[in-house]
């Protein structure tokens, strides 16, 4: 029987980019087989890591208590308070942040987190006003998209495009736009950007911290794939932090999306709300990944496992991924890989594509590869803007076997190439 859904379950309830993205991850890897699963954020699985897992699993079994306590207990909706010392300490040593347990909320992931924070800060207010969530670097973060429980909750920026090689390009923040006004409530990007994979430097995070300074409102810096863990960025950067900042880490990217664990950094008065609404929406988060993670954490070998495992593991995958795409191409197609500065995937931009690629995504499907349109990517542009560049992007993720990865390129590069072809 279907029943009438308010404005906010319409909103969640009836189909968003990132459910289309899950659901095509969720059936590809049930049927395994032939099909190339080149989207989604599914994290590879690193040997070393994996192992790292199961020990950490025998040794809770053989602690007397340990799993019955992890598995059998509600924790306090703020998260486990040994895992948040865990995090308070090594960030004081490790970056001198001024930082307590309060100062950490443990979230059911990344995504609640944001559905939190968003929620929160924007949105309709007691006298009637509006406020919005400004992103400086369009594109950005599918997950963001259907976040809000209201509407005309983002206003994005689309970002400045520098062509930087014969087959490479680099966005960057349009500074002069990034003008907050009195109804934008906080600046939120992610570090890497998901999904261009570009990273801000240490001189831009400062300056959009100079800005949300001024204005009195926070910097969110979405930290899913960034430093200090899991560290998939590959160049040297600073993480920061202060009160005026909110920061969310994860612990999915560095092999545990499966225990849904995200992680605030931020002012005590924001972490308490965060685990109030954590206490409301759901009593308390999953134990799982807090135990597994806790002594790692507390010893520091969190930072050496990203440092030296994780990051070249996936530097050496987006080499290995750009390679293929050279190879495959030839100049006869326009295509443009965003220079590969982190996270897992690589955005490619085919200038003058023939067709959107929401039906490229719909041909590759048919022959067994799966990627991520870019179209989901820009959103919180006002209703009249038209800018071909949106319908031209794909993302595709590298972190499937060397055979899968080899043979979806492979079959992307002759769909595109069929694309200008028709149209010759």
């Amino acid at each position: 029987m279907n029943y009438e859904l308010s404005a906010f379950g319409k909103n969640l309830c009836e189909g968003s980019g990132i459910g289309e993205l899950m659901d095509d991850l969720g059936i590809a890897l049930a049927k395994g087989g032939d099909v190339k699963m080149l989207g989604g954020g599914q994290p590879a699985h690193i040997p070393e890591v994996d192992a790292l897992w199961r020990q950490r699993m025998q040794e809770i079994i053989n602690e007397p208590g340990a799993l019955e306590r992890m598995l059998g207990n509600y924790d306090v909706s703020a998260g486990n308070l040994l895992f948040r010392e865990a995090l308070a300490s090594l960030f004081q040593k490790e970056f001198g942040w001024r930082v307590t347990p309060e100062n950490f909320a443990v979230t059911m992931g990344g995504q609640t987190a944001f559905f939190y924070l968003f929620n929160a800060l924007a949105g309709r207010f007691q006298d009637g006003s509006r406020k919005k969530v400004m992103l400086p670097l369009l594109p950005e973060y599918i997950g963001y998209a259907n976040q809000s429980v209201g509407e005309d909750f983002f206003e994005a920026i689309p970002a400045s495009i520098e062509k930087t090689g014969p087959h490479e390009f680099k966005y960057r923040v349009d500074f002069d736009a990034v003008d907050p006004g009195d109804d934008i409530a906080a600046i939120c990007v992610s570090r890497p950007t998901n999904p261009s994979g570009n990273v801000l430097t240490d001189g831009e995070i400062e300056r959009l911290r100079d800005i949300a300074r001024a204005r009195g409102i926070p910097l969110i810096v979405d930290n899913a794939y960034g430093a200090p863990f899991p560290n998939v960025i590959f160049s040297d950067v600073t993480p920061v932090w202060d009160e005026g900042m909110i920061l969310t880490l994860s612990l999915s990217k560095i092999g545990l999306p499966g225990t849904r664990t995200g992680i605030v950094v931020a002012s005590s008065e924001v972490c308490r709300q965060v685990s109030s609404m954590t206490s409301i929406t759901g009593l308390a988060n999953p134990n799982i990944g807090q135990e597994i993670m806790r002594p790692l954490i507390e010893s520091g070998a969190v930072l050496r496992l990203s440092q030296e495992v994780v990051r070249p593991f996936y530097q050496e995958r987006s080499e290995f991924a750009q390679r293929l795409f050279h190879e495959f191409f030839d100049d006869s197609v326009p295509y443009f890989i965003h220079r590969s500065e982190g996270a897992l995937f690589l955005w490619l931009w085919f200038e003058d594509l023939p067709i959107p690629t929401r039906e490229l995504y719909e041909r590759l499907k048919t022959r067994e590869v799966l990627i991520v349109p870019g179209e989901f990517f820009f959103f919180g542009l006002p209703p009249e803007t038209d800018w071909k560049h949106t319908r031209e992007c794909i993302r595709v993720s590298f972190t499937m076997s060397s055979e899968t990865v080899e043979a979806g390129i492979r079959l992307i590069a002759e769909e595109v190439t069929r694309c200008y072809r028709e149209t010759d």
